[in-house]
């Protein structure tokens, strides 16, 4: 059973969602239990300070202990003050009063514990037939330290597993490597153009069985946000909330439009402090980008191409799915998460293996603080943002311009094109 509500033409005022926490928060019977809530980091639109208020209030008198754990997948560890402003209260030595507020440290062993392996039989089933491996489950630890675990966070059109939330907040959320790389991997092989915004996926379905070895009880919190407010909060278990949220999400995170734009110039708030992260603006506006086009990534904030990765992927660079694919042997060896961040930063595309010459569908520039030569070097374009007047490049949508403001989580999509079921 979902509890909850939403609505695609207006928005749920702060006394709503008490409301809706408070009913919801009943029938989990939280006195005298520990409890842990995972939460997403900085880089998505989220009333954390609001949901961190009411679940402090609502719960910690009644709960043994209440702490947070942030799914990072492969993030960064945030600091205390990122924290802080994360949950709208000071975060200091990684507590909030007396609420712990962890980090999930995807790359320290220590942390996490196996909980079982998907057969290569079980993938191939779920994958239709698009990969065959035994696929081990591994996951943070620290959930089986408490009685109840609460998964709150924001569903939105997402271009590994079709829309974000739910479930996703286990894998990758706190998981360990392996599930985080196959996972993404399948996304890729299946393209982020076919698979984002495409409702239930296979790599959805991955993550649902992946999460049948959880035997702790978990309930969830789905949100659907946008800019101008929370339309939606759903209470019910991962995969039931989820669905419920996803569907207002479809509408509310998508929009339609007539014809493909031959050049998108997508704008990246400051939550993206890197282009793995700001690589949003790419995977968003893809399915809207005409064949021979342009996306334009525009953050002068950004510097790095990657915190955690950045090493790797100046190795590789981006190339589309087909360069690493006719090369498999070459690239094998490569975390799938890496090779597939690379395929969706550069988009479908074309490989000739007896000219090695790359064909991609689309051009991608960043017009970003990351220097020209490291651009040329990772295979994409530079553009000096100093150079670009957005002024000059709004307002011309009929001659195939597009220009998309605080762009990273609505999905551009050409009305009538068919994606995944």
């Amino acid at each position: 059973m979902v509890l909850g509500k939403g609505f695609s033409d207006h928005y749920l005022t702060d006394d709503e969602v008490w409301e809706s926490v408070r009913i919801s928060l009943e029938g989990l019977s939280p006195d005298g239990k520990r409890v842990l809530i995972i939460i997403p980091d900085g880089t998505r639109s989220m009333p954390m300070p609001l949901m961190f208020n009411i679940f402090n209030t609502l719960l910690a008198p009644r709960a043994a202990a209440l702490d947070y754990l942030v799914a990072l997948g492969t993030h960064p560890l945030m600091s205390d003050a990122q924290l802080s402003k994360l949950v709208g209260q000071p975060v200091v030595d990684g507590r909030a009063g007396s609420h712990h507020v962890f980090n999930h440290a995807w790359n320290d062993p220590d942390t996490f514990t196996y909980v079982g392996t998907i057969p290569a039989s079980k993938i191939a089933e779920l994958s239709n037939g698009l990969m065959s491996q035994d696929v081990p489950v591994v996951i943070n630890k620290l959930i089986f330290d408490y009685d109840q675990v609460i998964i709150c966070g924001p569903v939105f059109p997402h271009e590994v597993v079709g829309f974000s939330g739910g479930n996703k907040y286990l894998f990758p959320g706190i998981a360990g490597e392996e599930i985080i790389n196959f996972t993404h991997w399948l996304g890729a092989v299946i393209t982020n153009y076919k698979i984002i915004g495409a409702g239930y996926t296979p790599v959805r379905a991955v993550i649902d069985q992946a999460a049948e070895f959880i035997n702790c009880p978990i309930a969830c919190f789905c949100l659907v946000v946008t800019y101008a407010g929370l339309a939606g909060i759903y209470f019910g278990s991962p995969r039931e909330a989820w669905q419920a949220a996803a569907k207002l999400s479809a509408q509310k995170h998508i929009i339609y439009v007539d014809k493909a734009y031959h050049r998108i110039i997508s704008v990246m708030p400051e939550i993206y402090d890197d282009l793995w992260t700001a690589a949003k603006g790419m995977y968003k506006m893809e399915p809207a980008a005409a064949d021979g086009g342009e996306i334009i990534i525009y953050a002068p904030h950004i510097t790095e191409v990657s915190y955690t990765h950045g090493r790797l992927i100046d190795e590789i660079g981006y190339h589309c799915r087909d360069y690493f694919l006719k090369q498999w042997e070459r690239f094998r060896h490569y975390p799938g998460g890496v090779l597939a961040h690379s395929t969706h930063v550069k988009g479908l595309g074309n490989y000739d293996e007896s000219t090695g010459i790359e064909t991609p569908r689309i051009q991608v520039t960043l017009a970003t603080g990351i220097p020209e030569e490291r651009c040329q070097r990772i295979n994409l374009n530079y553009l000096d943002p100093t150079l670009l007047n957005l002024h000059d490049w709004e307002n011309r949508e009929d001659e195939g311009i597009l220009v998309v403001p605080r762009a990273g989580e609505m999905l551009y999509r050409v009305k009538g094109e068919t994606h995944l079921p």
